[in-house]
């Protein structure tokens, strides 16, 4: 059966979807929403079992196949490290405008022929802290990634607010761990960007050049894994 994922559209303009990242809700992207309603269309979508949305059992297959029931024509596609990853796949599927990458990878944990993900054991660290206080661990990170006070205490209400389930904790890891995007990215003839940090520890920023060699318009900010709460965060354009 079809569950219809929480979603919300604000402003007028050209289409722009953002898809969230592990543990979070789409309040996350409150402030960029407000930044850019005036010059964009914008739906915010809850991953499943994130935020307000009901859980959807399986993998990436089945979460993408819920997403893409909500992305309007003509759409360009932001998604932010696990909604990365989950555009990509999307971005393979369907047809977008632009494919727009915030502080995300095809392939997040380094392995055999793989040095520009992050250790296996880091990401386990922070996987095992998550799934034992999801909202104490989501509120550390926020606070290692923001200097704005006032930024990081609309995080904190709305981690408390909304916190994911226990099923969606342990999809978004299968998916994060597993998922190997590399040739898929590289087949997509869609317009392209990536917006790393330089200080981000989960998303080295040495990928920049493997996505250079990969058609991608690549930029860099001088932030942590959330970019898009930098004052300098730009919305790239379609080049």
């Amino acid at each position: 059966m079809s569950k219809m994922l929480w979603h919300k559209t604000t402003g007028k303009g050209p289409n722009l979807v953002l898809l969230h990242g592990w543990g979070f809700s789409s309040e996350i992207f409150q402030s960029l929403v407000e930044r850019y309603k005036q010059s964009y269309r914008i739906t915010v979508i809850d991953l499943p079992g994130h935020g307000r949305s009901s859980d959807v059992e399986g993998g990436i297959d089945d979460w993408c196949d819920e997403i893409i029931k909500l992305i309007p024509d003509k759409s360009t596609l932001l998604g932010w490290s696990l909604g990365g990853l989950l555009s990509i796949y999307i971005a393979s599927k369907v047809t977008i405008e632009h494919l727009v990458l915030v502080a995300a990878t095809p392939n997040l944990v380094n392995n055999n022929n793989w040095k520009m993900g992050m250790r296996g054991d880091v990401f386990h660290q922070f996987a095992s802290n998550l799934k034992s206080d999801s909202t104490k661990t989501l509120k550390r990170f926020v606070n290692l990634q923001s200097n704005n006070k006032t930024q990081v205490k609309g995080l904190y209400e709305a981690i408390k607010e909304y916190p994911p389930s226990d099923s969606a904790l342990s999809i978004g890891l299968d998916i994060l761990l597993n998922s190997d995007l590399r040739g898929i990215y590289k087949s997509i003839r869609t317009p392209k960007s990536a917006i790393l940090g330089t200080l981000d520890t989960l998303v080295p920023d040495t990928i920049e050049n493997w996505y250079k060699n990969n058609n991608t318009q690549t930029y860099t900010l001088r932030s942590g894994h959330l970019p898009f709460l930098d004052d300098k965060f730009e919305l790239p354009k379609q080049v």
